[in-house]
């Protein structure tokens, strides 16, 4: 709580139950800490500095009934795996019934606390009541998933005096921990654990499609062990329906095992329990690769995973170099070309990972002009392109190879204006096509298989307002969509359902939308950054134009927002970090190479994209 506890409008700051130092290897500017004196006010460690520890004080002897809930508070924002100390400020039953796991909850400035006088103002001696007030600002569920709130936080904690011992302690206090924004970013961190989509294979190829579930553990609280263990309870509920994990039901760690740590050549050997000792090796490298991608940005890394029976006897030894050739991760293949329209508004490509300005046409109808185009999308594996024409009213599809034709075209709108009429199409990776009619006679969000035949209609429930932009994740089952109501645009992100019988059309739905920046009400361009990030181009209510990552799950990532642009109309980017940031501007076609500055492409061209 820190800096981030007001501490109540009628008290005094209480004294900090609560102390930091500084890690054992010492960062370059850390503060040095006072050598005598009291401790007040101590603020919230800035989350980069990551080697800053906060450890809880217990209770002092005869502390007063605000030290405990104050000192209590705190405890709840320290590095204590278990929470030891916050129970010393319980009673025993109170200490047994707290789960402080359950759920952790957000406050935009931290708990203020303040007595709740009963009526009459009759108090009685040995019983007390603080009622915990602030706006909340996010939940982490017991499934360690993060969700944006909002609205007035009320819980009241109570205190009773020890018969026996005459020492204040809290009796009855809600689940779950509490704390202010700035302490959660010290405490906690965001990391992907993976899974394999149910219901998608990569185009062609029989490869298992790697999906990131993002969750939030605890920075220094052995954050290995803690994702290895959330992996091995399942995908979070939001995600479920559409993953699977290779892990048989009810596999966990080995009784006993407490802690992972990678050897000295970054091998990480997990003890698994009987549930997991009849694996297959096939499965078995399945189950491996999970925890090399749900571990590969941690510290120590991790390069090779070995998973052991339930009687030490090896099951598999796993690489990551293995793993990418198991499973598809991110885009089907690193994208080759980088794509956008030329001032003839035909569409021409780069070489994606180019700093050059030399343009050329794609191959076949598509780079011919023969309809000038206003938007355009290319498959995953970059052999198909599909456009929409100028007035937003044709949606054409054609092969990029030479002498391939265009055709009439697959889907036209009836919207009367523009505006009215097809947004920008997406590629999923089985190679589908998505697009949204924005008729408003008759918006819908529709889907050709393969790019043809008759739209399917995908069900959108619980969808409010009117979908303006669309781009499916790679991972083929999240979609990211940019939904009007009321004059502001929002950025919603659902979970891709199909079902039906193989050679039937498929039932295909968008179900459980959530938004992913619930600060901003005007969304301008958005596309997907990474495995579970975006970059948004928008404006807070009041505010000017920023751009910016977010998570799938409306959490802000760690790390720099990229470099301010003005004019951004449209936006770029690849779930390979390792391309540019591209962006549609006032000044054309500009890129953002890692570590440069926005660089001029061409002055005039619009609509970029990378596959997908």
């Amino acid at each position: 709580m820190g800096a981030d506890r007001e501490g109540g409008a009628r008290r005094k700051p209480a004294r900090a139950a609560a102390y930091v130092v500084c890690g054992v290897v010492v960062l370059a500017g850390c503060a040095s800490m006072p050598d005598s004196g009291d401790l007040r006010g101590v603020e919230s460690t800035p989350r980069q500095d990551t080697q800053v520890r906060v450890f809880a004080m217990p209770p002092r002897e005869d502390a007063t009934q605000a030290e405990i809930v104050q000192g209590f508070l705190e405890a709840l924002t320290s590095d204590d795996p278990n929470y030891k100390t916050a129970r010393l400020y319980l009673t025993a039953k109170a200490a047994r019934n707290w789960q402080p796991e359950a759920s952790t909850t957000v406050l935009a400035d931290g708990p203020s606390t303040e007595v709740v006088r009963p009526p009459g103002g009759r108090e009685d001696s040995d019983a007390f009541t603080y009622a915990l007030t602030g706006d909340r600002v996010a939940t982490v569920d017991s499934q360690q998933a993060y969700s944006p709130a909002d609205g007035q936080y009320s819980q009241r904690v109570h205190l009773a005096k020890d018969p026996k011992s005459g020492q204040w302690r809290i009796d009855g206090l809600p689940q779950g921990v509490v704390m202010g924004s700035s302490d959660f970013q010290r405490n906690y961190m965001s990391v992907n654990k993976y899974y394999f989509a149910s219901n998608t294979t990569a185009g062609t190829t029989s490869q298992p499609i790697a999906v990131a579930d993002p969750v939030f553990v605890r920075r220094r609280v052995d954050p290995m062990t803690q994702m290895v263990r959330s992996l091995l309870d399942g995908p979070t509920s939001w995600l479920g329906p559409v993953v699977r994990s290779s892990f048989p039901t009810g596999t966990a760690l080995r009784k006993g095992v407490t802690s992972l740590t990678p050897d000295d050549q970054n091998k990480l050997t997990v003890p698994l329990n009987q549930k997991a000792s009849r694996v297959g090796l096939a499965r078995c490298n399945e189950m491996a690769t999970q925890i090399l991608y749900t571990l590969r940005t941690m510290t120590p890394t991790v390069d090779e995973v070995e998973l052991q029976a339930a009687n030490g006897a090896q099951l598999c030894v796993y690489s990551e170099n293995n793993a990418q050739s198991l499973v598809t991760r991110g885009p089907v293949n690193h994208p080759v070309y980088l794509y956008f329209l030329d001032d003839k508004h035909r569409v021409v490509r780069i070489p994606g990972g180019s700093r050059g300005t030399h343009t050329e046409a794609v191959p076949g109808a598509l780079g011919e002009g023969t309809k000038p185009l206003g938007s355009v999308a290319v498959s995953r594996d970059e052999e198909s392109g599909a456009g929409v024409s100028l007035d937003g009213k044709s949606l054409y599809v054609g092969s990029m190879v030479s002498g391939a034709s265009l055709g009439d075209p697959v889907l036209t709108s009836q919207g009367k204006t523009a505006d009215d009429r097809l947004t920008a199409p997406s590629w999923d990776v089985q190679g589908d096509l998505w697009v949204a009619d924005r008729d408003p006679k008759n918006p819908r969000l529709l889907l050709l298989q393969n790019g043809a035949g008759q739209p399917i209609a995908v069900d959108t429930l619980g969808l409010d307002g009117r979908i303006e932009s669309v781009r499916v994740a790679a991972d083929g089952v999240r979609i990211a969509l940019v939904v009007e109501k009321d004059g502001k645009r929002s950025l919603q992100i659902g979970r891709i359902q199909r079902s039906g019988a193989t050679g039937e059309q498929p039932v295909v739905s968008v179900l459980e939308l959530r938004s992913a920046t619930p600060d901003l009400e005007e969304i301008t361009a958005m596309s997907w950054a990474g495995d579970s990030r975006l970059v948004v181009v928008g404006r807070a209510k009041g505010g000017v134009q920023q751009m910016r990552y977010v998570q799938v799950d409306g959490s802000t990532p760690e790390g720099p927002a990229p470099t301010a642009l003005t004019g951004v109309k449209e936006i770029a980017a690849s779930e390979d970090d390792k391309l540019p940031l591209v962006a549609y501007s006032e000044d054309g076609i500009v890129r953002l190479p890692t570590g440069a500055q926005w660089q001029k492409v061409v002055k005039t061209g619009s609509a970029p994209i990378y596959p997908g």
